[in-house]
């Protein structure tokens, strides 16, 4: 049994290093971006006249399409998939897990978040609310939690509970290309609240991937270089 002082100082070292990165690649960020484009005239609500508070709120809802569809891509392109198995190789499913992401994932995402960003000309005040969501909204779902069938069954009409969102990390390749939303449940068709595999409820359900499954690969130096390492099971990677 993985216990989580093998698993939390290397996906907390995780954070830190994709701070570092962000910073250093990306000094204005999201919203940072979201005010050059202002400045600039850049973007569609810098163009088009519309009362802020729909800008504000379709800008929210297009950018998380934008992150289900990124999210798909890094599932479908092999050599996304590269970086992003890395959040699906933790071997339990907690808060940290929602912070466990490569950084040239980390890279490539804030890049195509700051061209949606840009291209929708996006006010400020709504990056700000969908950034918080989002960080809000992942630590949410990736928590080692049991909600209530009934409170689950409401809230997840509106956003994504941690059973909708475990199924995703389950070791079973059908389970994991399906319920891609971080944030909002609405996008796609591939959604399923229980796990199909011979498991009886979620407590049963393997986590993480087949090929990364041994004590050492939970330390931050494995975790760096899991894109650049193939094992044979891995070589080709369904498309969802």
């Amino acid at each position: 049994m993985i216990h989580r002082r093998q698993r939390w100082p290397s996906n907390l070292a995780i954070v830190v290093l994709d701070t570092l990165a962000v910073r250093l690649a990306f000094p204005l960020a999201a919203v940072g971006a979201a005010l050059v484009a202002a400045e600039q005239g850049w973007g569609l609500f810098n163009l088009v006249s519309v009362p802020i508070w729909l800008a504000v709120v379709v800008s929210v809802v297009m950018l998380d399409v934008a992150i289900y569809l990124q999210h798909r891509l890094f599932h479908a392109a092999p050599w996304l998939w590269r970086l992003h198995r890395m959040h699906h190789a933790d071997l339990e499913f907690d808060v940290t897990t929602g912070l466990r992401f490569h950084p040239l994932e980390i890279l490539i995402s804030m890049g195509i978040k700051l061209a949606v960003v840009t291209l929708l000309g996006a006010p400020a005040l709504a990056v700000l609310i969908f950034e918080v969501l989002l960080n809000a909204t992942s630590m949410f779902n990736h928590g080692n939690v049991r909600l209530p069938a009934r409170l689950d069954r409401w809230l997840r009409l509106a956003v994504v509970t941690p059973d909708m969102h475990r199924v995703h990390h389950s070791i079973v390749r059908q389970e994991t290309g399906s319920n891609f939303g971080f944030n909002l449940p609405w996008w796609g068709s591939t959604v399923r609240y229980l796990p199909r595999s011979a498991c009886r409820w979620h407590l049963d359900m393997t986590i993480g991937i087949e090929e990364f499954r041994e004590a050492h690969d939970l330390r931050l130096d494995r975790m760096l270089l899991q894109p650049f390492v193939n094992p044979p099971r891995d070589v080709k990677r369904q498309r969802f």
